[in-house]
């Protein structure tokens, strides 16, 4: 069946809903957020960083995060269709963070490639570390993925776990591969701007974990206090992942008419992005057709983060011959990240260049019996032919995986229900049923991980 498509703007103005009354009856301060154009009702929830770092004893945002995050089996009216995802500006440093770290993207996936394969390339942690290009695959007929290449890291430490952690579990504890800034001058300070960006989004995701708590404790009985903050915190399961999304040819870049019937066509492309893959890369491969030229989600398939939160840094389109950074004029407005809301709409967001933007993941759906739920989502590359100057369009995006130790058991909070934690999901078209992976309440992270990988190779 062919989808709905709309895209939001990025255009601000004061906020005015349901949910300030709602903090102004509860005689907490008013979040310093901000909505969408005047003629739009937002849709993108947009909140400032003093308040994400605010004791949510002091600043309830739970509101807000219903709007951003509700499930199903939430109290969030339907009419708000959350769309899983939230976006934060006025991050001490992020944007000039972001702004020295994301064009290394584009250096990187242009070193020698016997350098990237033999040397910068891990095998023994599954390609979780250091580079990775066409070791992923695609479909039933296992095509691998030359679309796009990933560069893994851990921006905490270069070292993460404890030796048996890392023995036991390689792809989520593997050590870091640098590259040689000395033999490859382009790439100087690629290694201290990809730490002082990845360490800022993880500390973000920490702020926020605070407030998903609080959320979670007012909403759901029996819900474990600061379960997620007492996760988060010291975890050394922090992953980055910098992509850069090759030029598609024109027979992958085509599309269905009937995927792009209801996509606005004066919607303009703005700092929109993706993120996927947990330890078992299993994300790209949902639903991905042998023929790629009838494919919607051409630079990354429909999917769901099966972890617990996702940050994400905006994207970036440059040049591939130069790496310069493109102007909006010469990127396809269809081109970004879209995401499936509760009614089954695909919407097209575009995250603000000054903001970084939180996902969550299917961990959280479960641990918090539905409060919050992921949503399936995707990356639509360029259509043939929208430029006609020979430029040939790259995409770089940032994606910061936040999770829990392998062995953390997902355990639905006793309050509520297996049917809670199910119901609270959408997109089962796009994306393998949960239940199908999340087999038994108490499932350990990482055998759900493993199981989802599987059941997405079996998705057809």
């Amino acid at each position: 069946a062919a989808h709905r498509f709309s895209s939001l703007s990025n255009s601000l103005r004061p906020q005015e809903t349901e949910s300030t009354m709602s903090q102004q009856q509860h005689e907490h301060p008013q979040p310093a957020t901000q909505s969408e154009d005047p003629s739009h009702y937002s849709r993108l929830v947009i909140v400032d960083y003093k308040d994400i770092s605010a004791d949510p004893a002091d600043m309830d945002l739970s509101p807000l995060l219903e709007r951003a995050f509700g499930g199903m089996s939430s109290s969030s009216s339907s009419a708000a269709s959350p769309l899983g995802i939230i976006a934060i500006r006025n991050i001490p440093h992020y944007t000039a963070a972001k702004t020295s770290f994301l064009p290394h993207a584009h250096s990187l996936a242009h070193l020698p490639p016997t350098y990237l394969e033999d040397t910068l390339s891990d095998p023994s942690s599954f390609y979780n570390a250091g580079w990775s290009h066409g070791k992923e695959t695609l479909g039933r007929h296992r095509q691998p993925d030359w679309a796009k290449a990933s560069y893994y890291f851990n921006p905490i430490t270069d070292e993460p776990g404890t030796e048996q952690e890392r023995k036991d579990y390689p792809a989520s504890y593997p050590l870091n591969r640098w590259p040689d800034e000395e033999a490859f001058p382009q790439m100087a300070n690629f290694k201290q701007s990809a730490r002082t960006l990845g360490g800022i989004m993880r500390e973000v995701v920490v702020h926020l974990t605070r407030h998903v708590d609080a959320l979670a404790e007012k909403r759901v009985e029996g819900y474990p206090t600061g379960l997620l903050y007492r996760s988060m915190v010291g975890t050394e399961k922090v992953k980055g992942r910098l992509l850069y999304y090759f030029p598609l040819n024109d027979e992958a870049a085509e599309t269905e008419q009937t995927d792009v019937i209801h996509v606005k066509a004066e919607s303009e492309v703005i700092e929109s992005t993706n993120t996927h893959d947990n330890d078992n890369k299993h994300h790209n491969t949902d639903k991905q057709p042998s023929n790629p030229s009838k494919s919607f989600d051409n630079w990354i398939g429909w999917h769901n983060d099966s972890g617990f939160l996702t940050a994400l840094a905006g994207d970036l389109y440059v040049d591939d011959a130069t790496g310069t950074a493109l102007p909006p004029s010469h990127i396809d407005p269809r081109a970004g990240l879209y995401v499936t809301d509760r009614s089954g709409e695909s919407i097209k967001v575009s995250i603000p260049e000054d903001c970084m933007a939180v996902q969550i993941g299917e961990c959280l759906q479960i641990l918090t019996g539905g409060a919050v739920a992921a949503t399936p989502h995707c990356v639509r590359g360029p259509r043939p032919g929208w430029n006609d100057d020979g430029v040939k369009v790259a995409r770089i995006s940032f994606p910061c995986f936040v999770d829990a130790k392998p062995t953390f058991p997902l355990t639905m909070p006793e309050g509520c229900g297996r049917e809670n934690v199910l119901e609270s999901g959408v997109g089962r078209d796009k994306v393998p049923p949960l239940e199908e992976r999340w087999t038994e309440n108490g499932m350990t992270f990482g055998n759900f991980l493993q199981t989802s990988f599987e059941k997405y190779y079996e998705w057809k």
